[in-house]
């Protein structure tokens, strides 16, 4: 199935608030952004998180953050990884608190300081909870899981923000937008032959600087970005599909057989042909 990599989360309610419970099969997750924040709290198993560039370990029964507009993707080492997966739209806790926007969070569990390590063992049980009444099917479960919810965003912006100038300097807010609109292009493109220089028109760059550019915020080269784009469909469709993995390939992009079958294994750590038999590994 295709996945956007800009992400829009339809079922956010009146609230704000998308509570999913959720198990993604094992591997990655490539680069994408949304609008909402985003907290991840792994049940069963441990994953990496790349965000603006900076990879970061998430331990089983640990929490981490993604701010709105982050570019961010995860990779998993559980065959079947179970998380807790929480979106918030700070549009609409404006009508809590008016200038939640100003406010960046910052929650990565490498990073708590000894003196929030008790707020964030705080915030952690508090994850526990909501699975726990998940679990239970708690009679008004969900609403006294938005209330918890509620309690985490407030304690995240009481210990775990920094209140930010009104506006991002124009430079920034430009480098923003040339990620999201590259990363939404090739989320559309990605099936056809993408070359450099038409990521280079599109956002007006010359190639060169296109380069340096898309590799400093990315972390990746951009022909790289679009093989692993093409390659996470490929294992999808490995895993779902009964179309040979020639088929595949080639209408998911890939014309160079050695450069495909390279990528795919540096990714997943395994042959295309292992993950159809069931071996992930």
């Amino acid at each position: 199935m295709r996945q956007p990599y800009y992400e829009v989360f339809h079922e956010v309610n009146e609230l704000g608030i998308q509570l999913a419970y959720r198990t993604k099969p094992g591997g990655y997750h490539p680069l994408h952004w949304h609008e909402e924040l985003e907290l991840l709290f792994p049940l069963n198993g441990d994953a990496t998180v790349t965000i603006e560039g900076n990879t970061y370990q998430l331990r089983r029964r640990q929490l981490l953050v993604i701010e709105s507009g982050q570019v961010h993707s995860t990779n998993t080492y559980s065959d079947q990884l179970m998380f807790l997966c929480i979106h918030i739209s700070k549009r609409l806790m404006e009508r809590y608190l008016p200038d939640i926007e100003l406010f960046r969070l910052h929650c990565i569990p490498d990073e708590v300081t000894d003196s929030q390590f008790p707020e964030y063992l705080s915030l952690c049980q508090m994850a526990e909870t909501l699975t726990r009444l998940y679990i239970e099917e708690a009679s008004a479960g969900f609403l006294e899981s938005e209330g918890i919810i509620l309690q985490i965003l407030a304690r995240l912006i009481r210990y775990f923000s920094v209140r930010s100038a009104p506006e991002l300097s124009s430079a920034d807010m430009q480098a923003r937008q040339r990620l999201r609109d590259i990363i939404t292009y090739v989320g559309e493109h990605f099936r056809e032959p993408v070359s450099l220089q038409e990521g280079a028109d599109l956002l007006g760059l010359n190639k060169e600087y296109f380069c340096r550019f898309f590799k400093k915020h990315m972390g990746l080269s951009f022909l790289q970005y679009i093989n692993e784009i093409r390659i996470t469909h490929i294992y999808q469709e490995i895993q779902n599909t009964d179309a040979s993995i020639t088929e595949i390939m080639e209408a998911n992009g890939f014309t160079n057989q050695k450069l495909f079958n390279k990528t795919f294994k540096e990714i997943y750590g395994c042959t295309p042909s292992a993950v159809r038999k069931g071996c992930p590994d």
